[in-house]
């Protein structure tokens, strides 16, 4: 399979999370300890807490990290002193700026790029939103050129990070002398709500707050391993609307998750990918957004995917949880950590994400290690 230059990428990738880490095991109990008046919803939680694949994740609240007496965002019998949207939302300020900064200047560091060289800036985040927004406040402390084409994707959910990738790739097609920084950041813990119900539990069992960043460019030979882009796919599925909705309450973020999302998703994501992969061989990679163990379980079982297949997927689920629309940049920096460890050669792949609607991106990818960088950009060959 021969290429022809450029080399669309992503050339450099950063993830950052805040200080403060959660313990799954712990979480359980504190949730337990405040639903103790509802032992069937203590029940419920801790089973759910248990199953869905998540050991540790990072919030920037540290009043999560508090007994269930003192933690404001757990359930008790009066809202009072439970922390309001504005609350949050201020917080969210506070804290967004420096995690997405950080994250940056990783990717720029790792793709081998001065701010400088930035020519677009995409940010993405769906927990939180102010003006001026976070894409000034990176313009401004990154040292970005003020007239650099800023672009900001905001409440489209999980799949958004890499909604930002396929439009950078098409940013690059047509101009490649176009450098994109992606940055998304999400702080999903600001939005656990103090409530027994059932699927505010089973959202506040696996997300997490984190920030991830790329560098979307034209490839040369100085660049280390690097992910060639290729063919984004999008799709809204049909009837499936309501299945994962988001509003805005007045303590946070209201998030509904339908227990169907895996069966449809499972359902009809295969025949997506094999209309998307258009009778070309099934790739080696499969970068898949862990939206919820049960997404991932699903598609490795539809897919006939091996469990090597998804591992970088559920490293990242178990380490840091569902971090929304960041979460597909730290499967893909795990996958390159594994890849270059194991010092294996070129190989191609795809990744998957989902969002409301219900909405499936898909992106078609190589792995490129340094060593066949110069002979991809010599259009060589490779299976």
């Amino acid at each position: 399979m021969e290429y022809a230059d450029p080399i669309i990428a992503i050339l450099g990738i950063g993830t950052a999370v805040p200080d403060y880490r959660i313990e799954q095991a712990e979480a359980a109990q504190r949730l337990a300890e405040a639903l103790k008046d509802r032992p069937d919803s203590a029940r419920w939680a801790k089973r759910i807490f248990k199953q869905c694949g998540v050991e540790t994740r990072y919030t920037c609240e540290p009043n999560l990290l508090e007994s269930a007496s003192d933690c404001r965002y757990l359930p008790r019998t009066s809202n009072k002193d439970v922390p309001t949207t504005e609350a949050r939302m201020e917080t969210y300020k506070r804290q967004s700026v420096p995690l997405g900064l950080q994250a940056a200047r990783l990717a720029l560091s790792d793709g081998d790029m001065d701010a400088s060289d930035i020519t677009h800036l995409i940010t993405v985040s769906c927990t939180g939103q102010f003006l001026p927004g976070m894409d000034t406040a990176l313009v401004r402390q990154l040292g970005l050129a003020p007239t650099v084409n800023r672009i900001a994707l905001h409440f489209l959910g999980c799949a958004a990070g890499l909604k930002a990738v396929c439009l950078s790739r098409q940013i690059v097609a047509g101009q490649p002398s176009a450098n994109v920084l992606i940055v998304c950041v999400e702080l999903c813990t600001l939005h656990i709500q103090p409530s027994s119900e059932r699927e505010h539990l089973y959202a506040a069992s696996f997300f997490g707050d984190g920030a991830s960043a790329c560098i979307v460019g034209t490839a040369g030979p100085h660049h280390r391993s690097i992910f060639r882009l290729h063919e984004p796919h999008s799709v809204l599925l049909p009837d499936s609307s309501e299945e994962m909705v988001w509003e805005v309450g007045d303590y946070g973020f209201d998030l509904y998750l339908s227990s169907n999302i895996p069966k449809l998703i499972g359902r009809m994501i295969p025949a997506e990918v094999e209309r998307f992969l258009n009778g070309e061989i099934k790739p080696d990679l499969w970068a898949i957004h862990p939206g919820g163990r049960g997404i991932v379980d699903t598609l490795q079982d539809k897919l006939g995917l091996t469990h090597e297949q998804t591992r970088s997927s559920r490293t990242v689920l178990r380490e840091y949880g569902n971090v929304s629309s960041a979460t597909i940049l730290f499967v893909l920096n795990e996958m390159r950590r594994e890849l270059q460890v194991l010092g294996s050669g070129p190989a191609n792949g795809i990744a998957l994400a989902f969002g409301p609607g219900l909405t499936a991106e898909m992106i078609k990818f190589a792995y490129v290690p340094s060593a066949s960088i110069q002979e991809q950009l010599a259009g060589g060959a490779y299976v």
